[in-house]
């Protein structure tokens, strides 16, 4: 029987977002096919998270030591390879994160498996697997297939599948495992955890956000923006350019080096959409885009779209606002 291995990302003790979004497209594929599921957790969890973990695979794999709770792409390639090379399971599933970028490849390398990285889609046919990736900014979509291997190793971007809204309907064993005793001493060590999304306010706890990005034009023009913010009772968040320009501080920034938002109402004003800042927004309730390019990538997330500039429609809802 195939078996998909899902690498499970943790952060103090938290399971991220892309691990249970990992784990649901690997219940659809098993939907399909005889696969199971097994979930790998290295550096150990407490029980609740576990426990949840098992409704969503059939097994879960669980590496528990001290030296371990940080992350190191060093120890991670190590300890995984082993572990395919052992059970040999047809799809490694692994988050397209600077965690999961830090060793996918030497690990394509070592085992010899074909690698497919900021996978958006996946279908299994055959024992080979087909994936669905993006070029040129999000405009095109491609398939990519494989020469036939005995596995496969693909990185999942986030925010490509949903997070499951259940616990999910499996019964799953938790399975302890040793640590192997002669792995080789990581070259890196960690020293610290620096949050640098700590700020005066939290935008993934926000409501509604109005977030800007490049079209914004200039850091003066945050001002007018600012202040449809605050009549419409909101918070001001950003994509990475704004951040890059120094315009607005990190822990106001949206995406996949920012953060992950779940407002009920995200209105994007001059964002085109690259796919680290949809991967941010994809928990969000309605959509709300104003971009001038009417081919902005952003645009295919959002639930209503203006091709405006942006001003002219932060002026008129301004007007409306203080009528």
């Amino acid at each position: 029987m195939d078996d998909i291995l899902v690498i499970v990302e943790h952060k103090q003790g938290l399971v991220r977002d892309i691990t249970h979004e990992m784990l649901f497209k690997a219940d659809q594929l098993c939907n399909n096919t005889s696969c199971t599921v097994t979930a790998l957790v290295i550096g150990g969890l407490d029980e609740a998270a576990l426990g949840e973990l098992t409704r969503r695979a059939d097994k879960v794999l669980v590496l528990e030591q001290d030296s371990l709770k940080n992350f190191n792409p060093d120890s991670y390639k190590e300890i995984i390879l082993r572990l395919i090379k052992e059970h040999q399971p047809l799809l490694t599933l692994i988050g397209h994160t600077s965690w999961g970028m830090g060793y996918a490849p030497a690990l394509s390398v070592k085992t010899g498996y074909p690698l497919a990285t900021d996978c958006i889609d996946i279908v299994v046919e055959n024992r080979r697997p087909l994936v669905i990736r993006q070029m040129y900014g999000g405009k095109v979509f491609s398939k990519v297939s494989f020469k036939e291997s005995d596995g496969y190793i693909l990185t999942v971007r986030p925010g490509a599948f949903p997070l499951p809204e259940s616990m999910g309907e499996r019964d799953g064993e938790i399975l302890p495992m040793a640590i192997p005793g002669d792995l080789p001493k990581p070259r890196s060590t960690f020293r610290e955890l620096v949050d640098t999304g700590a700020g005066e306010v939290d935008i993934a706890q926000a409501e509604l956000l109005v977030s800007i990005g490049r079209g914004v034009g200039d850091e003066e023009n945050i001002a007018a923006v600012q202040g449809l913010t605050d009549l419409m009772g909101g918070t001001l968040s950003c994509s990475r350019p704004i951040v890059d320009k120094n315009w607005l501080p990190k822990f106001r920034q949206v995406g996949t080096s920012g953060k992950s938002v779940r407002p009920k109402v995200y209105l994007a004003l001059g964002i085109s959409g690259a796919f680290q800042h949809i991967a941010g927004i994809s928990g969000a309730g309605t959509v709300i885009a104003v971009n001038k390019d009417r081919k902005a990538p952003i645009f295919r997330v959002a639930d209503f779209g203006v091709v405006e500039d942006l001003f002219r429609v932060v002026e008129a809802l301004m007007e409306k606002l203080n009528k």
